[in-house]
């Protein structure tokens, strides 16, 4: 195993802010992921030996006032543009119907923002002043909570409660300063229940105006949701309480989640928001990391947990941190294991161990094509499905291909992509060439 901890060096590339700023107005897509890995130190890894804590990361420079930090990526979604107006910070979200791919062969029709679910990504500094415009294009009334952010309880975004709803057609604004930092979300607080199951969420990001802890390379946020989507069909059904078949990082699943590139050496931050019914056990392989931050805020280093699986409660965010340095190719995943399977089925018979004999050939006279599945395990129904067709708009319950065949996996699953070298923009390297030595092998005998 090839270890290398690198400090990482040159000079930022200057960039001017009107530069920055048409950056964000075209809401980037981001393809990447994160990862960390080595001997665990005894104390969250520094990286004050770094000259610049951007060098190298191909990155803009920081968007604001006193600040420096990294911008943050969301995988597949995007950050919201602002414009400054009067010392105002002004950002425009529109609430309105959206087709969302989670992948290949699944499209589903879902609500959200700004074309997406989630909803951009809202990034802001501490202190900053801002003011959100709010449009809705559903067909029914609607408002926004700001999860977790503390303001004038006429900015809460409960409706009936702080304000009326704002109804199909209207425009509201909301206008507060922001008074902390952390990782917090936004979400309805109007027919709730419906508008979340169906994917009206999204991330709002708060910097602290003086920077706490080392600083990062890279920032990804990644917001868990999960949905039931029942074969053949193509909207979520809200009246579903626990029997969820999809789970999506950024509104994707596996193969469709893109992964995360770092080069090796870089500090690695991933912000975790949870919306959804159910808690989710995040974990990384390869790495150890440091729990940094919750939704009120940064953790004090003396309380910081080190871990490799961090759980991310319903309504609560988490923030992690690692130095990413091993090369390869590593997971992130949630470690209930049906949250890594696509449109699982669920309430059919347990045929583990069940030798079906000669019955199977008399039912295939009734049913063409009939097979027979899981009595010696489920692994190969990955390849079934290419023999089998199931519904329309419905995806396999295993999926993926690597360098050493199936993957077989799905949902909350993605690839953390460590590199000696990327590409400037992070565009996915591709599989990981391992050196010589270094992959398990067959021992016959």
């Amino acid at each position: 195993m090839f270890t290398r901890r690198r400090i990482v060096a040159g000079a930022l590339a200057s960039a001017g802010a009107g530069a920055w700023h048409a950056l964000l107005a075209r809401t980037a897509r981001a393809q990447e992921h994160v990862h960390d890995h080595g001997s665990a130190p005894d104390a969250p890894p520094s990286s004050a030996a770094r000259p610049d804590p951007r060098a190298g990361a191909g990155g803009p420079p920081p968007i604001t006032g006193t600040s420096s930090y990294t911008p943050v990526v969301t995988p597949d979604v995007g950050t919201l543009p602002w414009v400054m107006k009067d010392g105002v910070k002004e950002f425009r979200l529109v609430a309105e119907p959206v087709t969302r791919e989670f992948a290949a062969g699944l499209r589903v029709k879902c609500w959200g923002y700004n074309g997406s679910t989630p909803g951009p990504t809202i990034e802001a500094v501490e202190g900053d002043r801002v003011r959100l415009l709010v449009t809705n294009r559903l067909p029914e009334p609607t408002s926004i909570h700001w999860h977790g952010i503390l303001l004038p309880a006429g900015m809460d975004g409960v409706s009936g409660l702080n304000q009326p709803s704002i109804k199909p057609g209207e425009t509201f604004a909301y206008e507060f300063t922001l008074k902390q930092s952390g990782t917090q979300m936004y979400h309805p607080h109007a027919d709730e229940m419906l508008q979340m199951a169906v994917g009206m969420m999204g991330l709002f990001i708060i910097h602290p105006r003086t920077p706490v802890g080392p600083p990062v390379d890279r920032d990804f946020a990644i917001m868990l949701h999960e949905w039931a989507i029942h074969p053949g069909t193509y909207r979520p059904d809200p009246s579903v309480m626990t029997d969820f078949n999809v789970f999506t990082f950024n509104g994707k699943v596996y193969p469709g989640t893109s992964p995360l590139v770092v080069r090796t050496g870089q500090r690695v931050r991933i912000r975790f928001g949870n919306l959804s019914m159910d808690e989710h056990p995040i974990h990384l392989h390869g790495f150890q990391f440091w729990t940094t931050g919750t939704d009120a805020g940064p953790i004090r280093e003396s309380a910081q947990v080190r871990e490799t699986t961090v759980p991310v409660s319903v309504g609560a965010t988490r923030d992690i941190e690692f130095v990413a340095d091993e090369s390869g190719d590593w997971i992130l995943h949630c470690h209930r294991s049906h949250h890594t399977m696509n449109q699982m089925g669920h309430g059919i018979p347990n045929t583990l161990g069940v030798k079906h004999g000669p019955g199977e050939a008399s039912v295939r006279k009734l049913l063409p094509g009939y097979m027979t599945m899981g009595q010696d395990g489920m692994g190969d129904m990955q390849d079934m499905a290419h023999h089998m067709k199931g519904p329309a708009n419905t995806l396999p319950m295993m999926a993926g291909r690597g360098p050493f065949g199936n993957i077989e996996m799905g949902g909350m699953f993605t690839i953390l992509k460590v590199r000696d070298e990327v590409a400037a923009d992070y565009a996915d390297p591709g599989w990981y060439a391992y050196p010589p030595g270094t992959v398990a092998y067959r021992v016959d005998g």
